[in-house]
């Protein structure tokens, strides 16, 4: 995970309180809960949105806007507190009273601010709130250099804009990446409600770099693939799930396969911080699947053992309950063959321990397979012995602190 940071030219960042989230001691007992993020100049922009079936007004929105103007985009409203999902007709008039707002305190041609949002499914957006909201964001924005200031003052903002759009996350999520003279940055938020299916959360992308919009939007369906999609932290799939991307092309043209690596090691970033923040999460997983016929199969496989219970719960309590793994693989709808089947451990980057080769169990130390379970970072590795192909998920365990936090999410 990046721990400094480059800053993309040209973009403002901005973090406020508006009352949307219930009040805290951090902030001088308020919580950040409306974020800002503006664009000096026009900028390419591509979306990749949920495949929810009641997807959020400000997922319509979104879609509909970058339909019309995908080179002509210069903000990004967020906020947190509230999903404005399943809302109707007035959710998306709200959508778009907010993007307007936005527009006419920045100065900004009409058509050029999206909308995103998170937090509870079903009330409508508290508008007064919000536009007092837009208006000191917009403000701070105003006051700010975009690049004129220090560097650390810069980031600062960026900070608080993570902050901003957090619900149960407990920390911002930050990722970003040097290519030549260009740079990019992202931010998201995610704790729950994770799973593969797009992505699950919220997240902006933005870079200096000069892009088009339609390589702009391969570049970042691609990253969302291999990031995003091989996350899952509870196998729900949000209704407000968005990822935008955003190029103003200050640092002028970059290779585009250096963008599009880029924008995969940004996105992988951030998607992996957010399975490691993940609501009562007590442990990193990877699962690894290969010698697979084909990636989709090796994915398939690897996500039903990412999300099957009994092996998250087996992760929780330390118990290298191989079979689980083995039983998981085996109902994923993926033709196997038991015989060919190899399965390894490994636990905070140490080697691979192996408890199953030809499909049976091998003569193996059960107290190195209890100490592997019991570690933060953990690895495991099947090899279906049917081909060349591979993937990874990522995932975490399932502890009674996630019940907990989601059966009084709203109380």
């Amino acid at each position: 995970m990046t721990t400094t940071h480059c800053l993309p030219f040209g973009f403002r960042f901005a973090g406020v309180s508006c009352g949307l989230k219930p009040a805290t001691a951090a902030y001088g007992g308020r919580s950040l809960d409306l974020a800002l993020i503006v664009s000096d100049e026009p900028c390419a922009a591509a979306g990749v949105f949920t495949q929810n079936r009641f997807p959020a007004a400000p997922v319509l929105f979104d879609r509909q806007r970058l339909a019309a103007n995908p080179t002509g985009i210069r903000a990004v409203v967020i906020n947190a507190g509230n999903a404005n999902a399943c809302t109707g007709e007035r959710g998306l008039a709200d959508a778009a009273r907010t993007a307007a707002l936005a527009e006419s305190e920045l100065d900004l041609p009409p058509g050029s601010a999206l909308v995103m949002s998170t937090g509870v499914i079903g009330l409508p957006l508290p508008m007064e709130k919000v536009e007092a909201g837009v208006r000191a964001a917009a403000a701070l924005v105003r006051a700010a250099g975009a690049d004129g200031d220090q560097a650390d003052q810069r980031l600062e903002r960026v900070r608080l804009a993570a902050q901003a759009i957090m619900t149960t996350d407990t920390r911002p999520k930050l990722a970003s990446r040097l290519i030549g003279s260009a740079c990019v940055l992202g931010i998201a938020k995610g704790a729950a409600m994770i799973h593969p299916n797009m992505a699950t959360m919220l997240a902006v992308v933005v870079t200096d770099a000069a892009v088009d919009a339609e390589a702009l939007q391969a570049a970042l369906r691609n990253a969302v693939d291999r990031s995003f999609n091989a996350i899952t932290v509870d196998g729900d799939t949000s209704t407000n799930d968005t990822v935008l991307a955003l190029a103003n092309g200050l640092a002028g043209p970059v290779d585009p396969a250096a963008v599009e690596a880029a924008l995969v090691e940004v996105c992988t970033d951030l998607a992996q911080q957010i399975v490691r923040d993940a609501e009562g999460a007590s442990k990193f997983v990877a699962v690894r699947v290969t010698g697979a016929g084909s990636e989709a199969e090796a994915r398939q496989v690897a996500k039903t053992i990412a999300t099957s219970v009994l092996v998250k719960t087996a992760v929780y309590g330390g118990d290298p309950n191989w079979g689980r793994v083995l039983a998981a693989a085996g109902r994923s709808g993926v033709a196997l063959i038991a015989e060919r089947a190899s399965l390894w451990f490994a636990g905070d980057g140490g080697p691979e321990f192996a408890v199953v080769a030809g499909g049976a169990p091998l003569p193996y130390d059960e107290a190195e397979a209890v100490r592997i379970f019991a570690c933060r970072d953990l690895l495991i590795h099947l090899d279906l012995g049917m081909g060349a192909a591979e993937a990874t998920v990522w995932t975490s365990d399932l502890t009674h602190d996630y019940v907990s936090l989601n059966a009084h999410y709203r109380t």
